[in-house]
């Protein structure tokens, strides 16, 4: 049987079909796709050039700071604090030394980050991260470790000096964190949950937090000067920097506010103005030497505006003096009650800024003072003292009490919408947790939508109405009523106020001045 179709006839039939698919698919523009297919994809969205100017920015710093970042590992003997280790005898057969040693004291270990300030081996961190420690061993990005030696610490900024022996070390560059405006990228860099060496950023959200961390404050000079971001910052993350887009050191990231202990969208920092403060006098001075006023702040409210007649909220409002007796601002003529609205000729908006203003100088130095007193305008020039290094709380002085209220009931102040109560009984006293000493009444209920209303509270002690003056100094609920009785609604009073202990059993005084009436 013979074969119709021959080689020839089959290539002929083969090039007519090649080229009739080539013409369908033209039609059906299908070579199109089959040749874009060969090339890369276009992305979906066209990179712009200020995108990559940011992300590239990002990557600058981050190559740029991390090698200066360091881990920081701080050990503790567990056995130092076992009070079985010490009891121990001291020739114990094999075997029997378990029978002395306490199963929970083990070396205790935390870790935390730092950053490398000079080539020669100073790095800054957090105290907290350091403190109690009997060994300090810092690891590089580059895996070298190094033993540090602990050259100060500062619990009052929570700010420690390391020093480690090295030559021509990575170093950060300080920035000025008073020039970074909210808003402004902030980058984190640190070692959190043990992830080595993490790279996260944010914005800065806001300057000058310290009121709404009261519960960081350690003592009457601790910081109230927080830079707050939302780069994520987790445990470990203490102590290593919060850096801007130029790659500068603006803050010691030191803390998170969070319900979890971990980030919950915004951490806080240590500006690096204050840190770099500390450090200088702990490397040059051996110490920490901090000027104060000797003055208890707090933060202006729209009665004490209304009352001093200001047109802006704001300034520092004295209300304590600390140490109670023959300090700077007393000496120089400051009284309970001021509102400092300048300090070295520079506006005071807040706490912070008064703050900010008054750790640029040493001890010793004068500062001249602008106040306002019940609407007059009053200059100081302020001599600063020198915060104790050791500080220890104190209560404040009791004074003598006056006469006798035969009356324990309650009685209302409606005017100011509290209720009080004499702390001149054996009840009271115990109730207001004074000593026999102490003069005042004893708030025991606010009035919700009241003038007092977020201004007092119950077991605040009510010691003097300032303003207006003369002074009247409040012995018992009489004394009270009768100073309040020449007030009528809208009219300003000054209260000076005994606070209940803290959780060391600190008290504390200061001014609230409020509305009559409402």
């Amino acid at each position: 049987m013979t074969n119709p179709f021959t080689k020839s006839r089959i290539g002929a039939i083969a090039a007519v079909a090649f080229v009739a698919g080539v013409l369908f698919a033209s039609s059906m523009d299908w070579t199109r796709f089959l040749h874009a297919q060969a090339k890369p994809a276009k992305p979906l969205i066209a990179e712009s050039q200020p995108l990559l100017d940011q992300q590239n920015s990002f990557v600058t710093v981050a190559e740029r700071v991390t090698p200066a970042v360091v881990s920081i590992d701080a050990q503790r003997d567990g056995r130092r604090s076992d009070p079985r280790a010490r009891n121990r005898p001291q020739q114990l057969p094999p075997g029997f030394e378990q029978f002395f040693e306490d199963p929970r004291a083990r070396d205790q270990e935390q870790t935390g980050s730092g950053f490398i300030v000079s080539k020669n081996g100073y790095v800054l961190t957090n105290n907290h991260v350091i403190e109690g420690a009997d060994r300090v061993r810092v690891i590089l990005t580059d895996r070298r470790e190094f033993k540090a030696v602990v050259v100060g610490r500062d619990p009052q900024t929570d700010v420690a000096v390391l020093k480690i022996e090295g030559t021509d070390l990575p170093t950060v560059a300080l920035g000025d964190d008073s020039k970074s405006r909210v808003g402004e990228w902030a980058v984190a860099i640190g070692n959190p949950l043990g992830l080595d060496f993490t790279v996260t950023a944010g914005i800065i959200s806001a300057k000058g937090r310290g009121r709404e961390l009261l519960s960081l404050r350690q003592s009457n000079y601790a910081i109230q000067d927080f830079i707050q971001t939302d780069a994520a910052i987790n445990p470990g993350n203490s102590g290593g920097p919060l850096v801007n887009i130029r790659g500068e050191v603006i803050g010691i990231n030191s803390a998170i506010a969070s319900q979890t202990g971990y980030y919950s969208g915004y951490g806080f920092a240590i500006p690096i103005t204050l840190a770099k403060t500390v450090m200088d006098d702990i490397i040059v001075h051996g110490r920490v030497r901090r000027g104060i006023v000797g003055v208890g702040l707090n933060e202006v409210t729209a009665e004490d505006a209304a009352v001093n007649k200001l047109a802006v909220i704001g300034g520092a409002k004295v209300g304590n003096f600390n140490p109670p007796e023959n300090n700077p601002a007393q000496k120089a003529g400051v009284m309970e009650g001021d509102l400092i609205v300048k300090a070295d000729g520079k506006t005071v908006d807040r706490v912070s800024t008064l703050q900010r203003i008054i750790r640029s100088h040493q001890p010793g130095d004068v500062v001249e003072l602008e106040a306002v007193r019940y609407g007059d305008r009053k200059t100081f020039r302020v001599k600063l003292g020198e915060a104790p290094n050791d500080e220890k709380a104190v209560a404040s002085a009791a004074r003598e009490g006056g006469e006798k209220d035969a009356s324990a009931a309650a009685v209302a102040a409606k005017k100011l919408g509290i209720s009080v109560e004499p702390i001149s009984t054996d009840a009271g006293r115990a109730a207001a947790r004074v000593s026999v000493t102490q003069h005042g009444v004893l708030v025991t209920e606010v009035t919700r939508g009241g003038p007092a209303e977020g201004r007092l509270a119950p077991n605040f002690v009510i010691t003097d109405v300032i303003f207006p003056e003369p002074k009247s100094t409040i012995n018992s609920v009489a004394d009270l009523q009768r100073a309040l009785a020449k007030f009528k609604d809208g009219d300003y009073v000054g209260l000076k106020i005994l606070t209940p202990p803290d959780g060391n059993g600190v008290r504390s005084t200061a001014v609230v001045n409020l509305r009559v009436g409402g």
